[in-house]
């Protein structure tokens, strides 16, 4: 075979320039930190790396998404909370316009500062987040939730959803509670039933206390929800006497006889001595009631036909509870012993009961923001974990190894010399160095 110096010099050229390439990818992949510069230098570790950094880069938007719920759901709980600290002040305002010894105008300057209070908490109801958004209003934030005055009421504008965050590939988060299931669903009295006077009462009997000691009984099928505790004072002996009516029917019938109720006479069902403050207990009735699991005390003497209504428990907002007590103070009472007081004391403990469930339903919400908080937590720990993961698993598949690269570099290196230094050897090689003059 024939070898020409065109070939020599090809060969040559074609070497050093292998070797020189060689030399430079090996000093990307040291300066780069990365193995794999391009598809070519390994096609599967490329596309698995490209399926790696996709995911890598679905885990930080949901990292995004988690930061998001995290704040959102900040902002609401601090909203929450100022509630919750205005709903304590106005609960000791209204348990200091209880005080027999106020005048008129003590229980208007209260009822000013709560007219005030129900600004602030419309205020709060109305609030906005970082975005612009209407906090309260489910999925209509840009509309203001809610509107209205002590004197005209509060009405609602918004809808009852709530905003959800995608956090994770299979999972959303709501970031938002409606002002339906915070400020109005609130239920009345204790939660399961409430006790209010009827505006008719001419004696000075209020309600001391409600207790509810079996729940399931309440919710039996035979009780109505709509009861009557009737009071009636024996003419001859001025002893006052009660029954337990179920008003829901006409005429009443007594849930201790089981019959229609009647006052003094034969066939009585005021068969039930009244005493100042002892607990009247719904147990010990006729079929088919036999025992409501409720109980309620009151104190105050009750005139002849004075009642108080027994429901089970409906929803009223916290603007209506705080415009039923600032109505029932701005309301002049004439003398400190009178059915005025009578019904402002009972205006008022009725309040403070409503209160203490508005300030229980925020307590339920914020436990379930806290719920969401901690769900956050998880997820963030979970990110944190999958991403060290694809890290890892990145790292395996593009990152160099430094010493075996550094150690192919040094030899590579130590080739292209003597590639160089033999090529100038053989590039001398030419008939016409034989030539002489």
């Amino acid at each position: 075979m024939r070898i020409s110096s065109g070939m020599i010099y090809d060969a040559g050229v074609s070497a050093i320039n292998k070797q020189a390439s060689d030399l430079l990818h090996m000093q990307q992949q040291l300066a780069t930190g990365k193995r794999v510069l391009t598809p070519a230098d390994d096609p599967v570790a490329s596309a698995n790396a490209l399926d790696v950094t996709q995911s890598v880069g679905m885990t930080k938007q949901y990292t995004t998404a988690q930061d998001n719920a995290d704040s959102a759901l900040g902002f609401t709980e601090s909203q929450l909370q100022s509630a919750t600290d205005l709903l304590t002040q106005v609960r000791t305002l209204a348990v200091q316009a209880g005080n027999a010894t106020l005048t008129n105008t003590d229980r208007q300057s209260i009822a000013t500062q709560l007219r005030s209070s129900f600004d602030q908490l419309m205020g709060i109801a109305n609030s906005k987040d970082a975005s612009g958004q209407y906090v309260f209003a489910g999925y209509m934030g840009n509309t203001t939730p809610f509107s209205g005055s002590v004197e005209s009421g509060v009405s609602y504008f918004g809808d009852d959803g709530q905003r959800l965050l995608q956090v994770s590939p299979s999972q959303q988060i709501a970031v938002s509670d409606s002002g339906n299931s915070v400020f109005n669903r609130v239920p009345t009295g204790d939660g399961t039933f409430s006790v209010t006077y009827t505006p008719t009462n001419s004696g000075t009997a209020v309600v001391s206390s409600q207790s509810m000691v079996n729940p399931a009984n309440w919710s039996n099928v035979s009780n109505s929800g709509n009861l009557e505790i009737q009071f009636w004072t024996d003419p001859a002996t001025n002893n006052t006497y009660y029954d337990l009516t179920d008003v829901s029917v006409n005429p009443p019938v007594s849930l201790f006889t089981g019959t229609s109720s009647t006052a003094g006479g034969v066939g009585n069902t005021y068969t039930h001595a009244y005493g100042p403050g002892n607990p009247i207990n719904f147990s010990g009735l006729a079929a088919p009631y036999t025992d409501l699991g409720a109980s309620v005390t009151i104190s105050g003497t009750p005139a002849s036909g004075d009642s108080f209504r027994v429901q089970s428990s409906t929803s009223q907002s916290m603007f209506d509870t705080l415009r039923n007590l600032v109505s029932a103070l701005e309301r002049p009472v004439s003398s400190t012993s009178g059915s005025g007081m009578t019904m402002l004391t009972n205006d008022i403990a009725v309040s403070i009961n409503n209160l203490d469930q508005a300030s229980q339903n925020i307590l339920t919400v914020r436990a379930k923001i806290g719920a969401r908080l901690t769900e956050m937590d998880a997820l963030r720990s979970v990110n944190e974990s999958v991403s060290l993961q694809y890290q890892q698993v990145l790292s395996n598949l593009q990152d160099v190894d430094y010493t075996k690269t550094i150690s192919d570099l040094t030899r590579t290196q130590t080739q292209l010399q003597a590639a160089q230094q033999s090529f100038v050897k053989v590039a001398n090689l030419s008939l016409f160095n034989y030539i002489t003059t």
